[in-house]
């Protein structure tokens, strides 16, 4: 080691460089929280400083937590500004404005209010992709649980794509899914995280993006992501031999930097999911292929559910949107405003 580079990693220098920055705003983005601590990557660096929120944002969620919508000062995927205390830790000063976010209905342990309304839960902003994992068995493929998560990403207006893992085990009923939903107008990637098929496709799409992977608990998630990034070691789960249910592994979302400018967002195992502020009557537009008849309805307020004239009902009758699609559209309706705040 030359005497520079000896010099650089001296623990001197490094606190010297840090002192540096004392005062100075540093900007990063949100990789994981822990109760109150969020853990940031400061811009072009892999190492993360632990940050707290500065007052302002408390007192002003506490003032106004009666009149909010949402659960979530800052979360995983945001870009923030924070400065450093002289121990290390950061404060962070800014929350910059997200460009997109996914959420859903927060639980109601957490998220109702007084008045017993459902508010909403960011999971995670600033995405590009959305990635909804499913295995075709083990636990056996839930059109109805896909469907909903992708109602998720089409009202976040996100890039949302199918995996239908562990292929390995069922290759007819994933080659089923995958065009199923590939007629619909996704784009579905085969994968089996056994044996790395489907992995190095993946890897094309992800590259220079930041990417969420959303799935039900049991799918094989936390698996194919050590594919695509052996570094990352993440805890992989087992089988409910009783319910043939997964077991949560992934506790919290949070935000992997698995090379310069490529991002992957690891969300804990789902079963079941509410997408947050959609009304009955517009439900259908984030069901892919139901716009093009929607123009057609008698009433502009149709549900697709019992008005007369409607061209949706027509479309299914006629073979143009499969019955499963339809099904997992009216059972979204039942739910869709339950206790919602508009």
């Amino acid at each position: 080691m030359d005497i520079l580079t000896s010099l650089k990693n001296s623990p001197i220098f490094i606190l010297s460089n840090m002192n540096s920055s004392l005062g100075n705003t540093i900007k990063g983005i949100i990789c994981r929280i822990e109760s109150k601590d969020f853990y940031v990557f400061p811009d072009d660096s892999d190492k993360t400083i632990r940050c707290t929120l500065r007052g302002k944002f408390k007192k002003e969620f506490h003032l106004k937590k009666d009149k909010l919508f949402h659960t979530d000062i800052a979360v995983v995927g945001d870009y923030v500004q924070f400065q450093l205390n002289e121990d290390g830790t950061g404060v962070i000063h800014t929350v910059e404005k997200r460009k997109n976010y996914l959420s859903r209905k927060a639980p109601r342990i957490r998220g109702a209010s007084y008045r017993g309304e459902r508010l909403e839960q960011i999971i995670a902003s600033n995405i590009d992709n959305i990635f909804i994992v499913s295995s075709v068995l083990k636990p056996s493929f839930n059109n109805k649980v896909v469907d909903r998560l992708l109602v998720l990403g089409e009202s976040a207006k996100m890039n949302t794509h199918i995996i239908i893992n562990k292929i390995d085990l069922d290759e007819n009923s994933a080659n089923y899914w995958y065009e199923f939903y590939k007629n619909v107008g996704y784009k579905v990637f085969l994968t089996s995280a056994l044996c790395g098929e489907g992995v190095d496709l993946i890897k094309m799409y992800i590259s220079e993006k930041k990417n969420i992977f959303i799935g039900q608990s049991g799918a094989g998630k936390s698996s194919l992501l050590n594919k695509i990034s052996p570094n990352l070691f993440l805890k992989v789960g087992t089988i409910s031999p009783f319910t043939d249910k997964g077991i949560h592994t992934t506790v919290t979302s949070i935000l992997l930097k698995i090379e310069k400018n490529t991002f992957i967002i690891d969300t804990p195992g789902i079963r079941e999911i509410d997408p947050f502020g959609i009304r009955k009557e517009d439900l259908g537009y984030y069901f892919k292929e139901f716009p093009i008849y929607l123009k057609n309805c008698k009433f502009n307020t149709c549900t697709h559910k019992h008005e007369p004239d409607c061209a949706v009902i027509k479309a299914v009758n006629e073979g143009k949107i499969s019955v499963e699609r339809y099904e997992s559209y009216l059972r979204m309706l039942e739910t869709v405003e339950e206790d919602i705040l508009f």
